[in-house]
């Protein structure tokens, strides 16, 4: 057997999936603020099947300097200056993020993290811009690669927006705790988990080791 193929680095090259989700006060990830920011580390089952793991979620306190857009903060209801909301500032929110998610790479074997998220571009726009910011050298992410949720699911349900696509996945969502971050997060890691997961039900992952192991004999 190639044990390289199975478990979590076999699954994914070499990849640690973490789902990740942020909230902004804006859409310029270089000049608007971070919010806050979730991730949600996956699992893999003694089947093979994946899951989700730990959730870890942070309120962030806008860099110096940082744009707030009165549109987004309307969109997202959150008031950046509310002393409830117990925000950190942006090096400790990334880097108590980041420190579960190294030692989940160490424990499944794999080399790199890779950003999961619905339209993922968008958060590791800011995730990266804010890594920047604060000078984390040992960002686990990987810089320019990720898995978009909206484009799979608009590939197996045929919807791109996270709420419909759970509705047609069969998936609860709740509209009125949208856009905080850790529900997002949370919704788009049972998406993509389902998505897999199906995958490997219809044989396709199957059928890909098979296609391995044939090249090798």
């Amino acid at each position: 057997m190639h044990d390289n193929l199975h478990g979590m680095a076999g699954r994914f090259r070499g990849f640690l999936p973490v789902v990740i989700d942020v909230e902004t006060a804006g859409f310029n990830a270089k000049t608007d603020a971070l919010l806050e920011v979730a991730a949600v580390t996956l699992a893999m089952d003694e089947n093979g099947y994946l899951l989700p793991d730990q959730s870890y979620a942070f309120n962030v306190e806008p860099f110096e300097g940082a744009n707030l857009e009165a549109a987004a903060l309307e969109f997202t209801g959150i008031d950046p200056h509310d002393p409830a909301r117990q925000a950190v500032a942006e090096q400790e929110a990334l880097e108590q993020i980041f420190r579960p998610i190294r030692k989940t790479m160490k424990a499944n074997g794999c080399k790199r993290a890779v950003l999961v998220g619905h339209n993922s571009a968008f958060d590791q726009s800011f995730i990266n811009a804010a890594s920047e910011r604060c000078g984390i050298k040992r960002n686990p992410l990987h810089p320019f690669s990720s898995f978009d949720t909206a484009t799979l699911a608009g590939l197996a349900f045929g919807q791109t927006v996270l709420a419909k696509a759970c509705d047609v996945a069969g998936i609860d969502f709740d509209g009125k705790k949208a856009h905080s971050a850790l529900y997002d997060t949370e919704k788009t890691a049972e998406l993509f988990c389902l998505i897999v997961n199906r995958w490997k039900d219809l044989g396709g992952w199957e059928m890909a080791i098979a296609h391995h192991y044939d090249d090798c004999d």
